[in-house]
């Protein structure tokens, strides 16, 4: 009978309804101090770490030499460009399998390109490879990362208009600035962000089973 109430029901009373669970559902969730002492206290440990880093590059640019003779750099290389292809592996096989690990990997994929072009542009400077090494930085390596950038963007925005319609709200879709982390409410503790998204889920509503399909 239910299932045939809600057939008959309009698109917009589909819309306010579930509108209306979302908003029980947040009212549910109990309002904690401690969440936003973590939360303080976390924002406050990356301003430490933001002044200490720009003070340790202020030393670093008065204190290094111009010229250093490198060790072990054949196996600096080689390793850097196996960490770069595990990335490429590890994002064909999220994009084939349509995993949504697959925004982590195009990050990871993207950080890479960048600090590879950034590199052979800057090690290569003055030297007869430095041509090269800035034409493939420029038609290859960061022009990848800007598609990379790009697709992850798209992921992230796409999965959140989802969120969005799930809870009843059809408006636009925000820019990644204004998007709000899902599934952590300023009432909760920020501990949250640590731990498994499913383990209370499943224990307020056992009926629920996760499945894994292959099939994406």
């Amino acid at each position: 009978m239910l299932d045939e109430e809600l057939r008959r029901m309009s698109p917009q009373e589909r819309l306010r309804l579930r509108q209306r669970l979302a908003a029980l559902d947040e009212g549910d969730l109990p309002a904690s101090e401690e969440g936003e002492g973590r939360r303080k206290l976390l924002l406050a440990a990356i301003i430490v770490c933001c002044v200490v880093l720009a003070i340790w590059i202020g030393v670093l640019a008065v204190t290094l030499p111009r010229y250093y003779r490198a060790g072990g750099w054949r196996g600096a290389w080689v390793g850097f460009d196996v960490a770069e292809l595990c990335a490429f592996l590890a994002t064909g096989w999220a994009a084939w399998k349509r995993r949504q690990i697959l925004i982590i990997c195009l990050v990871v994929l993207a950080t890479l390109l960048c600090c590879d072009a950034w590199f052979d542009v800057v090690l290569d400077a003055r030297t007869k490879g430095f041509l090269f090494s800035l034409l493939s930085a420029l038609v290859i390596e960061l022009p990848l990362a800007a598609v990379a950038i790009f697709l992850a963007r798209r992921l992230l925005r796409t999965t959140y208009a989802v969120l969005l319609r799930s809870q009843g709200f059809c408006g636009p879709v925000p820019g990644l600035r204004q998007m709000a982390l899902v599934g952590i409410d300023p009432r909760r503790p920020f501990s949250d962000v640590l731990t498994e998204p499913t383990s209370g889920l499943m224990a307020e509503h056992p009926e629920l089973t996760a499945q894994e399909s292959d099939s994406g």
